[in-house]
């Protein structure tokens, strides 16, 4: 199986997650609507391992045929995304670093884009993904004690931290898996806090994730 088709059935299995109701609501009468899946470029219909590439200005991941993405991969608006899947055991971010880029909670993805010229970080709301632009200084300590974020693909894949976890996760993930986490939590969000969201569907994602990751070392050899 390739890359790029265990991308997308990942993705399709974090949508399937997002859908699914929430403990103690009852089942729905009737069979279950079909859900039809489009490119968002040519409207025709895709299958659920067809590709996606990421809006730079909107940051919006785009559904797209196989005509479409060899059509716009090379276009300035659009980005394909990632390939690599990598587990990062050794990862080393302690609080003074995680500290500095002022993320209110311990889930984030942090991507280097072409639109600003930086690197930003993406964090769960009940809005979806806020962002929020972090300072030179701060992405430059965590890559200098980390030379694997060297290689970040700009706008295709970005770094995940869970630090709600104990000992802390981090992965590698091309970008569209990062906003399916988004979305997953953003779907079972509860109240202010958001009730239980974080907790159930978190661990669900990284478990995924870990299951069928390559390992990697975040130091130098």
């Amino acid at each position: 199986m390739t890359a790029a088709r265990r991308r997308s059935e990942t993705v399709a299995r974090m949508r399937a997650l997002a859908r699914t109701a929430p403990a103690g609501r009852p089942a729905t009468a009737g069979p279950a609507p079909v859900s039809v899946e489009r490119c968002d470029i040519c409207h025709t219909t895709v299958p659920d391992d067809h590709r996606h590439m990421l809006h730079l200005v909107e940051r919006r991941i785009m559904c797209t045929c196989e005509a479409c993405w060899a059509l716009y991969s090379g276009n300035a608006e659009y980005r394909p995304t990632g390939m690599r899947t990598l587990w990062l055991d050794d990862l080393d971010c302690d609080d003074e670093t995680w500290a500095a880029f002022g993320i209110p909670i311990g889930l984030a993805f942090f991507m280097r884009s072409t639109v600003t010229g930086g690197v930003v970080a993406f964090y769960p709301s009940p809005a979806g993904a806020t962002e929020s632009e972090l300072t030179l200084e701060a992405w430059s300590a965590l890559v200098d004690a980390n030379p694997v974020l060297e290689q970040l693909e700009t706008d295709s894949e970005a770094l995940v931290a869970n630090r709600m976890s104990h000992p802390a996760q981090y992965a590698i993930l091309p970008i569209d898996q990062c906003y399916a986490l988004v979305g997953l939590i953003k779907s079972r969000w509860e109240g202010i806090s958001g009730g239980g969201a974080i907790e159930q569907a978190v661990p669900e994602f990284f478990a995924s994730i870990r299951a069928r990751a390559t390992r990697a070392g975040a130091g130098r050899a």
